[in-house]
């Protein structure tokens, strides 16, 4: 019987946006160092996995701490492969070499901000609920409510996103009147394996929230996310985890990209 939990840490050698984002330095590390090191942190899991199907970003990987049972096949690490494939991948690699979980996490590198104190919180709050709940998501207020998105139909129309109430439509009120909506973080994502297994689902149909703050659900997706990562780091108004290896050779800056 499977019983314990396993860190999946995506790391695709390709980026269009933010290219070799995942493999850049950030203050010192490889952007992926500090994902495998919040996941060491938590101490919620009995392995730490990276899926890549890039070489240096395996040997990257290993140096941290982290497992690279195989390389990612190329036709699952494209820009559109769901993540329902690689993650079906990895386990069935790991159970292939005696390796099974119960429980797993996405660690996305993009989000280095967020600690091994939430990631051990989010396990917790998966294994308290039970297996009635499928999985446990991070999320945070949503800045901008889609309450007032519209849809645009041609050059002389548009319509809301969501259906309005009649006497006061969402979109002609103050955002404290409107109902709470909360957007999901890339940063943390936990199930039980056996939600993959039974319907290729990396959620399930029962989702519960985990609410994160400050910087921890902060995702470099776009150059100017990088940036602003920088200045948050600068300015003391996010912390990385601590990083407790002397840095990859070669790693400097501008490497990866």
């Amino acid at each position: 019987m499977s019983t314990g939990a396993v860190a999946l840490i995506p790391a695709r050698g390709g980026s269009k946006r933010v290219p070799g984002k995942n493999v850049r330095p950030l203050a010192g590390h490889p952007l992926i160092a500090y994902s495998i090191s919040a996941a060491r942190e938590s101490g919620a899991f009995d392995a730490v996995v990276v899926s890549t199907d890039d070489e240096r970003t395996a040997e990257i990987a290993e140096h941290y701490g982290a497992e690279v049972p195989a390389l990612r096949p190329p036709e699952l690490a494209t820009t559109t492969s769901p993540d329902i494939d690689w993650i079906e991948h990895m386990l069935q690699v790991m159970e292939r070499s005696g390796s099974s979980f119960e429980l797993f996490a996405i660690l996305r590198p993009t989000s280095p901000f967020r600690s091994g104190a939430t990631i051990r919180a989010g396990s917790e709050r998966l294994r308290g609920l039970g297996e009635s709940i499928h999985s446990v998501r991070a999320v945070e207020p949503c800045r901008q409510h889609p309450g007032k998105m519209w849809l645009v139909h041609g050059d002389d129309l548009m319509t809301p996103l969501l259906l309005q109430p009649e006497e006061l439509p969402f979109h002609s009120r103050q955002y404290q009147a409107l109902p709470e909506v909360y957007v999901q973080s890339s940063s943390l994502e936990l199930a039980w394996t056996r939600v993959v297994r039974a319907g290729r689902t990396i959620a399930g149909r029962r989702v519960a929230p985990l609410l994160v703050a400050g910087n921890e659900g902060f995702s470099i997706d776009y150059p100017d996310d990088w940036h602003a990562a920088e200045r948050l780091l600068e300015s003391g108004e996010a912390r990385l985890p601590q990083v407790h290896v002397s840095p990859f050779a070669g790693a400097g800056a501008g490497a990866g990209l």
